[in-house]
C-alpha cells in the first residue's frame, strides 16, 4: 500500500467532549496528555493512581482536564458523571490489567473488567448524545492455542488466567450491548457506534507497575542489580504505548464521523516480526542502558501465562490505513531514553511531550 499512514487529526479533537476511564493509569496518562494537546474537553474517571511513583502524578496529568476519582464498579456515580459531562466520545481504559494480580484477586479482576464494562455501557445507554465508544480490552482475550500465526478478530474469545478470561468476557459484553441496544442496522435511530480494541503488550516510559516486564527491568537497572526474568521464551507482540493510543483515537474518530461501519472488534498491534520473546527484549534493554546492566533467569515455578501470542493486524491496516510507526528497536530505545531522562531529573511531562511530538512527526513520514 502506498501513501502516508492515516494520522490522528487535532482539528477533529479540538473541543470534543471526551470521557476517558482509567486516566490515572500508565496508558490512560499518555492518552490524556495527547488529548489535552489537541484541545479536547477531557474528563477522566478513575481510581487514584495505581503505583507510586506514577506517570499521572509525575507528569501533572490532572492539569488542564477534569479529573474525577471514581470506581467503574459504582454504576450510580458513573451515570451521574455521564449526566454532568454529556460526553460525545467515550474511551474505556479502566481495568485490572495484570495477569499475576488476577491470580491473587480474581473476584476484583472480574468485577472491574467485566462489570465495569457493563456499567460503562449502561451509562452510555442512559446518556443521550454519546456518539462514539471505544472499549479497550487486550490481545489476551482470545482463546490461546499457542499458534505461530496471529489471531484475527473473528477468533474465539477465551483466556486461561482470570485476567485474560475477564477480558474475553468483556468482549462478549460489548458484543451483547452492541447487538441489543446499539445495533449497527439501527444506527440511524440511536446514533451510537461501539467498538472494541485489542492491543498487544504495551511498553514505554512512565510505567511503574509491579510484575510487568519493563518496570521490573527499569527498577533493577536503576538500582544496579541484575534483572530477574521469569519466562524468557514467552513471545509477545510488543509495541510502544503511543501506537495503540493513536489507534484508539483513530477508531474513535471513525466511529464518530462514519458510525456503524466501524462498530466492530479491532486488533491494534505491531508488525508480525516485532513479536519477540522476553529474553530478547531484556537483552536489548540492557544493551541500550549500558553501565553494566545485566539479567539472570529466575528458575522458580511461575503461574501459567501464554507462551506464544501474536496479533493479525491486517484488518485495521487494510480498512483504516493504520500502521505501526515505530519498529521494535526504536520502541526499546525510546523507552530506555524516557527512563534515563527521568533519572537525570528531567520533567516527566516534557519527556512525554517530546516523545509524542517525535511519534507524530514520524507517523506523518511513514510510507506504505
Amino acid at each position: 500500500m502506498q501513501g502516508n499512514t492515516t494520522v490522528v487529526r487535532p482539528d477533529f479533537w479540538n473541543g470534543k467532549r471526551v470521557l476517558l476511564t482509567g486516566h490515572t493509569g500508565f496508558k490512560g496518562s499518555w492518552m490524556s496528555i495527547w488529548l489535552k494537546e489537541m484541545g479536547a474537553d477531557l474528563t477522566g474517571f478513575s481510581l487514584t493512581p495505581p503505583t507510586s511513583p506514577s506517570l499521572f502524578d509525575d507528569a501533572r496529568v490532572a492539569e488542564g482536564m477534569r479529573s474525577i476519582i471514581g470506581d467503574v464498579r459504582d454504576l450510580s456515580h458513573l451515570v451521574s458523571v455521564f449526566e454532568e459531562v454529556k460526553p460525545e466520545i467515550v474511551i474505556h481504559m479502566a481495568a485490572q490489567p495484570l495477569v499475576r494480580e488476577s491470580y491473587k484477586l480474581p473476584v476484583d479482576t472480574y468485577a472491574i473488567n467485566v462489570m465495569g464494562t457493563v456499567n460503562l455501557l449502561e451509562a452510555v445507554r442512559l446518556t443521550p448524545g454519546v456518539r462514539s465508544v471505544v472499549i479497550v480490552t487486550t490481545d489476551k482475550c482470545y482463546e490461546n492455542r499457542e499458534w505461530f500465526w496471529g489471531y484475527r478478530e473473528d477468533e474465539a474469545m477465551g483466556g486461561y488466567d482470570p485476567y485474560s478470561n475477564s477480558k474475553g468476557c468483556a468482549e462478549l459484553v460489548v458484543s451483547s450491548y452492541r447487538r441489543s441496544y446499539f445495533h449497527p442496522d439501527r444506527y440511524a435511530e440511536h446514533k451510537v457506534a461501539v467498538a472494541s480494541a485489542r492491543a498487544g503488550n504495551v511498553i514505554g516510559g512512565g510505567d511503574w507497575a509491579d510484575d510487568r516486564l519493563i518496570p521490573d527491568i527499569m527498577r533493577a537497572v536503576m538500582e544496579g542489580r541484575p534483572v530477574h526474568i521469569r519466562s524468557p521464551y514467552a513471545t509477545r507482540p510488543w509495541q510502544h504505548v503511543l501506537e495503540p493510543v493513536g489507534g484508539y483515537l483513530l477508531l474513535a474518530e471513525r466511529l464518530y464521523t462514519e458510525g456503524a461501519a466501524w462498530a466492530e472488534g479491532w486488533n491494534i498491534g505491531p508488525r508480525s516480526d516485532d513479536a519477540r520473546n522476553v529474553e530478547s527484549i531484556v537483552r536489548s534493554i540492557c544493551d541500550n542502558w549500558g553501565d553494566g546492566a545485566s539479567f539472570e533467569i529466575d528458575s522458580a515455578p511461575q503461574p501459567h501465562e501464554a507462551g506464544y501470542l501474536k496479533l493479525d493486524i491486517s484488518k485495521i491496516e487494510n480498512r483504516m490505513n493504520w500502521h505501526p510507526v515505530w519498529r521494535l528497536p526504536v520502541t526499546l530505545a525510546k523507552t530506555v531514553d524516557w527512563y534515563k531522562r527521568y533519572t537525570a531529573n528531567e520533567d516527566p511531562r516534557e519527556i512525554c511531550l517530546s516523545q509524542l511530538n517525535d511519534y507524530i512527526r514520524d507517523s506523518k513520514e511513514t510510507l506504505y
